[in-house]
């Protein structure tokens, strides 16, 4: 990351139900079967990351209010930059009752996804599913309203989602979802998630995996088959739909699962994300907008999360 000149990035807790180890290739080392199993992988990995924080000479900051937010930004252009890590809980079947989000809040834990799968507390978009919040996940909701978190709208069932933007009066994003209109499929936003997004000062990020650029990409197709003029057209369309640059940027999700083979092609490290900029400036997008996408409509959302 500093080497690419990334200063922020959001460090992932994922866990998933077992039901999901086949999509996930076999491997069940970050599965549960119970809510007790979640806790423990999620407060682990949430440990693994305060532990990176804490080492001796640590270049590592756990981001969590705007005076870290800012040492990290400060650092970014010297000898001795920063990494901020901003801890992000994908599927919340780690915290095993609401009333425990105060205790996550305190460890370092920002923002919450409420589902990757089916969860407790809300249905997911994997499987179609036409149910929304659980009872669980109102509760769950109005304990994260009352700090303030972040609410991640990604991998919900649209349904979850329309229901959270009713109920929660929080901050929201989509950290990495695609229009649905360029590539179908309920993991992706349709035009009205995205819409409502806006009207709430969020932000989606673009997510930079092949079957999700081009929807007749399968993986293990060759690279060339998406690069990143995809990337951007993907950007355009939400801009376009908006009127607006605000509420796009990127989200990779570099450490989704996925290796460099099923990323476009021209992006072969964290390192070439900067090479997204000559490909917008392509669609006409001056300096001021490129850096809103490039980083600036992530530092606004956390800013006016964490500066009421």
């Amino acid at each position: 990351m500093r080497t690419a000149g990334v200063a922020i990035a959001f460090g992932t807790l994922f866990v998933a139900p077992q039901s999901t180890a086949e999509r996930m290739g076999g491997d069940t080392r970050l599965t549960y079967a119970t809510p007790a199993e979640a806790h423990k992988h999620g407060m682990d990995q949430l440990d693994y990351y305060r532990r990176l924080a804490d080492e001796p000479d640590s270049r590592v900051r756990l981001v969590g209010d705007t005076a870290v937010l800012d040492e990290v930004l400060a650092a970014q252009n010297s000898d001795m930059p920063l990494i901020g890590l901003v801890p992000l809980m994908e599927g919340a079947d780690p915290i095993r009752e609401p009333e425990e989000v105060e205790m996550w809040y305190e460890k370092g834990l920002r923002l919450i996804g409420l589902a990757w799968d089916d969860t407790r507390y809300a249905s997911g978009a994997w499987r179609g599913s036409p149910h929304g919040l659980t009872p669980d996940g109102e509760r769950l909701l109005e304990q994260m309203a009352a700090l303030n978190m972040i609410l991640d709208l990604t991998h919900m069932s649209e349904k979850a989602t329309l229901d959270a933007l009713e109920r929660y009066s929080g901050p929201v994003v989509a950290t990495h979802t695609n229009p649905r209109k360029l590539v179908p499929g309920e993991r992706q936003f349709s035009d009205t998630q995205i819409q409502l997004l806006a009207e709430r000062q969020g932000v989606m990020g673009i997510v930079l995996f092949n079957r999700f650029l081009r929807p007749d990409t399968r993986r293990g197709d060759p690279r060339d088959r998406v690069t990143l003029a995809h990337v951007a057209a993907h950007i355009d369309y939400v801009c376009q739909l908006l009127g607006s640059a605000a509420h796009v940027a990127i989200g990779s999700d570099f450490d989704g699962g996925f290796g460099v083979e099923d990323v476009p092609q021209g992006i072969d490290s964290i390192g070439d994300l900067a090479r997204l900029a000559d490909s917008l400036r392509r669609y006409g997008y001056d300096e001021d907008d490129i850096a809103a996408i490039m980083g600036g409509n992530w530092l606004g959302v956390l800013r006016r999360a964490w500066e009421v």
